[in-house]
């Protein structure tokens, strides 16, 4: 926007010394155009304080004083919006309900880090994922993948990818990251004992940095027990 179409919109706003809701909504998209540009931020203020300054000698100075007041704040940049994050916790049902709900949802892939998986609600919604050609990737224990009720075959045996660690300690993570954005992770294993009788917890966010480093994480893994 060129400086005289600047000073021409906040003219307008000046015209009753009130700035709308309308005008507000119009002035923090002039903000987000800039695009967190110090210089330019600092140019709109610079040119409100000018328009300000030519309107002092008024009688209606009070007015256009809380007419500047309004629009610096309009120039100020929008708060970053925070994610998403719920807590679930067992016995009970909400911390299968959110696996489930994740795998319902999901639309193109699924990495599960977890220890053990033996609840066969879960399987199922994972394999109704793949039957929707969801791409699922699973790193579990080998020791636990050899228990009894342990779902790890079942789910290979179906043609979901599958990699078990190979070292004499665990790989005792419980995480999974949905569509590369959005990460469960907590004490819960994916096993009736979580959640009938543990006292356990899990978290579901949407933050994407944090997404990043649990993604990471798994691919380091996946490469590492190839």
């Amino acid at each position: 926007m060129k400086p005289e179409q600047i000073d021409d919109l906040l003219k307008r706003t000046l015209a009753d010394s009130r700035v709308s809701r309308g005008e507000k909504k119009i002035l923090t998209a002039m903000v987000r155009e800039q695009q967190g540009d110090d210089h330019k931020l600092a140019f709109l203020q610079h040119r409100a304080f000018a328009l300000a300054r030519q309107e002092l000698i008024s009688p209606d100075a009070i007015e256009v004083l809380e007419w500047l007041e309004d629009v610096i704040k309009s120039f100020k940049e929008p708060a970053p919006e925070l994610p998403d994050v719920e807590a679930y916790f067992s016995p009970g049902d909400e911390c299968l309900g959110a696996i489930l709900s994740l795998f319902r949802t999901v639309r193109q892939k699924v990495d599960v880090c977890v220890f053990t998986i033996t609840d066969n609600r879960i399987v199922e919604e994972m394999v109704k994922a793949h039957a929707r050609k969801v791409a699922i990737r699973i790193i579990t224990d080998d020791d636990k993948s050899l228990d009894r009720g342990s779902d790890i075959s079942r789910l290979e045996g179906l043609g979901l990818s599958v990699r078990r660690d190979q070292s004499r300690h665990h790989m005792h993570h419980k995480y999974a990251v949905f569509d590369g954005h959005k990460t469960l992770t907590g004490s819960y294993n994916w096993t009736r004992s979580a959640a009938e009788f543990n006292e356990e917890n899990l978290i579901v966010t949407d933050d994407r940095r944090l997404s990043a480093l649990f993604s990471a994480q798994f691919e380091r893994l996946w490469e590492e027990v190839a």
